[in-house]
């Protein structure tokens, strides 16, 4: 997942986003109201995870400014154990869920990955593409019965082919889901990931499940 994390505390910040970033997702980060504006104007972010006590511009008011614009992104709002009144008004200004601080960062990984599956319409976490079973909550992969273990970054290339099977990505947009503003991939990163991905999940002898769309991108499907 492509997140966006805004929050003044560097100490929690920096924590939070390299406990994501293990998981396997892109996390710029932003540390009061303007900068997470100006973060959420230019890319396109599965979630939002919002801090309200933000220098500059409360959280609220960005919320609000951007539901307003018609921007439907899942925000999580992080919370103070006293802050009832503004949980109560963040999910009446349109945020979709809220986590009380202190956290554990499971609890906020199983979050953000429900709020994932509710934007695209999922119930559950498995995805089925032909033999491939793709658990996305507890990041298993298995073919025909068989698991397949993957590397951080190979689980969110397929994650984010495999949360929409049939839709072509292009390199850019891949690579928009996988790298955060200031990772600089190399011009063949995301075909080197795809070639590795292609030889975990598609044996010789079996049905490929990830094709080249030629001067389009990749699609997974069977």
């Amino acid at each position: 997942m492509r997140l966006l994390l805004i929050e003044d505390s560097r100490r929690l910040r920096t924590t939070v986003a390299r406990a994501l970033s293990r998981l396997g997702h892109a996390v710029d980060e932003a540390e009061d109201g303007e900068s997470g504006e100006d973060f959420a104007g230019v890319n396109d972010y599965d979630v939002i995870i919002l801090d309200l006590m933000l220098p500059g511009q409360h959280g609220l008011t960005l919320l609000e400014k951007w539901r307003d614009a018609g921007r439907d992104t899942p925000v999580l709002i992080l919370t103070a154990l006293d802050g009832i009144d503004d949980r109560v008004r963040g999910l009446a200004l349109g945020a979709d869920d809220y986590l009380v601080k202190p956290f554990a960062i499971a609890e906020l990984a199983a979050r953000l990955e429900a709020l994932t599956r509710r934007r695209h319409g999922r119930a559950d976490s498995r995805v089925m593409i032909g033999p491939l079973s793709i658990d996305l909550t507890a990041k298993q992969v298995s073919r025909g019965g068989e698991t397949i273990a993957l590397t951080a970054r190979e689980f969110a290339l397929l994650e984010c082919l495999a949360r929409r099977p049939g839709q072509i990505f292009s390199r850019e947009q891949i690579e928009a889901r996988l790298y955060n503003e200031e990772e600089s991939p190399l011009s063949n990163a995301v075909d080197t990931a795809i070639y590795s991905l292609r030889k975990k999940l598609c044996p010789p002898g079996t049905s490929p499940l990830i094709h080249t769309r030629r001067g389009l991108g990749y699609v997974l499907e069977t």
